[in-house]
């Protein structure tokens, strides 16, 4: 089956599950040639970035939030691919234990937060309150309800302390969750990806999607903003996310001295051990 077919079966395998006739047309795809291109220009600039936010001292802290399956975790691996994992960092926060849930809800982030030099990426932060505890009923109505009212403090103060706040939304359709969901129940690779809160949240699609609203509603403040990324198509969704990160740090090339590889020691004297001493991994490739 080519490419165009099995598209077109997982659409009609889409549209059965959703009980609707058709799916939205999309975007024609970007060609994977010019898709590598503009990725592979965009990876150069963060790597001047990062060296920009070294020299500079800057500290910026970079939230992805989103419906699951919206592709944050692949614009996430595109933006640190090429970077040092010391200088920019992914901090993705298991379920808090029952110390941490003792603790004032900010406390455990803090920790996380960055030091001068430092980039430092949340997948997911302290907006599960506002989602998935939020629905689930993880959380009491207070303590939802202390979220709301703290969290625009909380980034505030995380901004007048000279941190650079950015904050994204991955948006994704209805129909697009469904296929990815369905590639990953198929796909045993990806399929830990699934989690069993994940496959609930499909039953609470327009829970979901009030709770976004009212999370907007009280924390999209102008020191710092929420950034919707459309994410149907993850390729455009990618390369749309680190132009528009790129946009909001002015950054300068810093000019780096010119390396020169010094020459190897001479081997004066020293005899290597016998290579039938050492156990080598099969070379079954």
């Amino acid at each position: 089956m080519g490419k165009k077919e099995k598209r077109k079966a997982e659409d009609e395998a889409v549209a059965a599950a959703l009980g609707k006739d058709s799916i939205p047309s999309r975007k024609p795809k970007l060609t994977r040639p010019i898709y590598n291109a503009a990725l592979a220009d965009f990876q150069i600039e963060l790597v001047k970035l990062q060296k920009w936010i070294q020299t500079q001292g800057l500290k910026v802290v970079i939230l992805f939030e989103g419906r699951d399956a919206a592709g944050k975790g692949g614009a996430i691996k595109r933006i640190t691919q090429s970077l040092n994992p010391r200088v920019c960092r992914v901090e993705a926060l298991a379920k808090p234990t029952e110390r941490e849930q003792t603790q004032w809800y900010f406390q455990r982030y803090v920790n996380y937060l960055p030091a001068a030099g430092e980039m430092v990426i949340f997948d997911r932060s302290w907006y599960n309150r506002a989602g998935v505890e939020r629905v689930m009923g993880f959380c009491t109505e207070d303590e939802y309800r202390e979220f709301l009212r703290s969290c625009p403090e909380f980034e505030r103060m995380l901004v007048r302390s000279g941190i650079i706040l950015i904050k994204y939304w991955f948006s994704v359709s209805d129909a697009e969750q469904e296929r990815r969901f369905q590639k990953r129940m198929e796909d045993p690779v990806r399929r830990w990806k699934l989690s069993p809160v994940d496959m609930e949240s499909r039953s609470h699609w327009v829970d979901y999607s009030r709770a976004k609203d009212e999370m907007f509603a009280h924390t999209d403040i102008k020191q710092a903003p929420w950034y919707v990324v459309r994410g149907d198509d993850k390729r455009r969704a990618r390369l749309n996310v680190i132009a528009h990160l790129l946009s909001l740090i002015p950054y300068q090339d810093v000019h780096e001295p010119r390396l020169v590889l010094p020459e190897r020691q001479n081997n004066y004297k020293y005899v290597r051990p016998p290579l039938a001493d050492q156990t080598f991994v099969p070379e079954i490739f």
